[in-house]
């Protein structure tokens, strides 16, 4: 593929958004520009999106599916509130996108699909292509379809078969407008159809077709430039929150010694990890699909009884399902993962959208007093550090963690720097090898038996016995134990000392998390902005904005949600005002405000999509304008142009 002389034009940032009906591979698209776009080496952030349906009505606004990607020369944060270029496939893509464009943005039609029949399936009643409905925007009108089908037609495809190329054709014309690697595509559709030529043959000659379009229409005159990111030194490679937290699972059983035995039910968004972990059975990692969700999380359980790393995966309507036997893994004090990727609820609710409104199903879902600890990752990336410390926690301290990931995370990524091996920590799980006695040289009043409920004086945790260890034979259940020799115990004080107890094992959890750290370059910041899980990216970029215009805001963000970080008291006691942006009705701000006293402001949006970079930067800088009693013009922060570091 050569170039032809054309204006090339710099820029240090794009957000595009491929979009069609959810038959037209839009996320196939994404995915491959995406690829391009690391192995080109520009930073960036990907927001997946699509339908609720299996299969929605084709050409309807539900059943659209879009898939954007941000990528910049320089360190960015999100996916972008606004689309610089949108591709649309259909009258419905457009209809369902327009909305989400700022003035002046590039719009992309495929025009083999503006018929009058589907118009009116999209909800117009002419074509916006006509007229000047469409003037505030960069339009250009291109039969993709059409010059696919052109394009492939010595392969001999029905006309159907050979349309379906179209949005190979359409990746070709982006990669040819904004710079990407080719190398990566061609390999890539080599190899995926290598069993059916002629499938394999179209799709290159489409996606070529649609490069050369590019190189040679004068209705494209211009490509565009962003040059590779600044990053610190390392190996990276581009990576999902599922593929992250998947491997993090790996990289915590290889830690701890322990295999991995995975207990799970498929449920959107969660299905990738077991998908994932099923191919690493040389990693010692065993999965286990059962027949619903209840059999998952009890066979992780019995796992973890016999000496394995327990793990579950599910979704929030599968944590109602698994609740009893969480109690059941607090009561037995067995370590155990359960991974929560959250979406939007209640019952069925937005399968495929992203929500965090679990966090009080985490932290209280179960009956009795069974408390646990919770670990959000912030980022795609982070969703393998995150992995590693749940496996931590759980191993060190027996107990249950919940994991509590998103949709936005899980299907979206980012750059991600390859961890040393080094770098990781090392888990003990000092299994019980003998017989045990009271601390403090107390005499064991039967010295003949295994006491599985004494507890190390640090941790708090009970000793982990496996099954078969001669000797060290012991009796767990659901039923409450008595303290120390862990027979039933119906006595009330008791009861009274072992709730204590076991929440005291959580609290003591504290001691082995490092202390919130507050981002507060000028020190002097009246607000700050506290977030937990995925609002890290639009936190982090609203923050930028209000500071950007002179203004003063400290940030910090929670991985530790239970227990909360020793120092985050303090902290939360040197501003005047805290501001907790959260996708719930405001969560986290309730706990903060029961456990602290502080009066957490919340900003909460519930649209099964991550929170806005540009609305929250308004939020922010109208609770500074109260804290420093100034008149703030929040017209400031609107949408940054392309030149701006946001």
């Amino acid at each position: 593929m050569t170039h032809t002389d054309k204006q090339v034009k710099q820029l240090d940032r794009v957000i595009i958004r491929f979009a069609g009906d959810s038959g037209d591979g839009m996320q196939l698209t994404g995915d491959r520009f995406t690829q391009e776009t690391a192995a080109f080496g520009n930073d960036l952030v990907t927001l997946p999106n699509f339908p609720a349906e299996i299969r929605a009505p084709q050409g309807t606004l539900p059943g659209v599916s879009s898939f954007q990607v941000h990528f910049a020369d320089h360190d960015i944060l999100t996916a972008g509130d606004a689309p610089d270029v949108l591709v649309a496939m259909n009258p419905a893509a457009l209809r369902a996108n327009l909305g989400d464009l700022h003035k002046g943005a590039t719009i992309i039609v495929d025009t083999h699909d503006f018929t009058a029949r589907n118009l009116t399936k999209a909800g117009y009643t002419a074509s916006p292509l006509d007229g000047d409905t469409l003037a505030e925007y960069a339009l250009h009108t291109v039969d993709l379809t059409g010059m696919t089908v052109e394009a492939v037609k010595e392969f001999g495809l029905s006309r159907k078969d050979a349309s379906r190329a179209k949005n190979m054709f359409a990746l070709g014309l982006l990669s040819w407008m904004y710079g990407r690697p080719t190398d990566p595509t061609t390999a890539f559709l080599t190899k995926r159809f290598a069993k059916v030529p002629d499938i394999r043959d179209a799709n290159l000659a489409a996606f070529k077709a649609g490069w050369n379009f590019g190189e040679t229409t004068e209705a494209f005159a211009v490509q565009y430039e962003i040059k590779p990111a600044v990053m610190a030194p390392g190996t990276y490679r581009n990576i999902t929150g599922n593929l992250a937290l998947a491997y993090g699972l790996v990289a915590g059983g290889v830690q701890s010694g322990l295999p991995l035995f995975l207990g799970t039910y498929p449920i959107t968004p969660a299905s990738d990890i077991l998908h994932e972990l099923s191919k690493h059975k040389s990693f010692g990692v065993t999965t286990f699909q059962a027949e619903d969700e209840i059999a998952g999380v009890g066979a992780a359980i019995g796992a973890s009884y016999a000496g394995h790393l327990g793990v579950t995966s599910t979704s929030g309507p599968g944590v109602a399902l698994k609740s009893e036997a969480i109690g059941l893994a607090v009561m037995t004090e067995l370590p155990l993962v359960v991974v929560d990727v959250q979406r939007g609820g209640p019952s069925t609710g937005l399968p495929t959208k992203t929500e965090q409104a679990d966090l009080l199903q985490a932290m209280f879902g179960r009956n009795g007093e069974a408390p646990v600890p919770i670990v959000a990752p912030q980022s795609p990336g982070d969703c393998f550090a995150a992995a590693v410390e749940a496996t931590r926690i759980a191993v060190t301290y027996r107990t249950p963690v919940l994991l509590l990931s998103d949709g936005y995370l899980a299907n979206g990524s980012e750059p991600w720097r390859v961890p040393a091996v080094d770098d990781l920590p090392v888990i003990d799980p000092a299994f019980a090898t003998e017989k045990n006695h009271f601390p403090n040289g107390a005499d064991d009043p039967d010295s003949s038996e295994f006491w599985p409920y004494l507890r190390d004086e640090k941790t708090l945790a009970r000793p982990w016995a496996i099954p078969g260890t001669a000797g060290l034979e012991h009796r767990i259940g659901g039923l409450e134990k008595g303290d120390g020799h862990g027979n039933i115990s119906y006595d009330p004080a008791n009861h009274d000392f072992m709730v204590r107890t076991r929440q005291a094992k959580v609290d003591r959890i504290a001691d082995s998390i490092p202390p919130v750290e507050v981002d507060d370059p000028s020190g002097e910041a009246k607000v700050l902005v506290l977030g937990w899980g995925s609002t890290y990216g639009p936190i982090g970029a609203g923050v930028r904005r209000v500071r950007k215009a002179g203004y003063r805001v400290a940030q910090a963000h929670l991985r530790h949600l239970n227990p909360f970080p020793s120092n985050l008291g303090e902290v939360l006691k040197g501003y005047d005002k805290v501001l907790v942006p959260e996708m719930n009705l405001g969560q986290l701000s309730l706990l903060l405000r029961a456990k602290y006293l502080v009066d957490a402001v919340g900003y909460n949006h519930v649209r099964g999509l991550p929170l806005k970079a540009t609305e929250l930067a308004h939020a922010i800088g109208e609770l500074v304008g109260q804290a420093e009693g100034v008149d703030i013009d929040l017209g400031v922060w609107g949408e940054p142009s392309q030149k701006e570091h946001i």
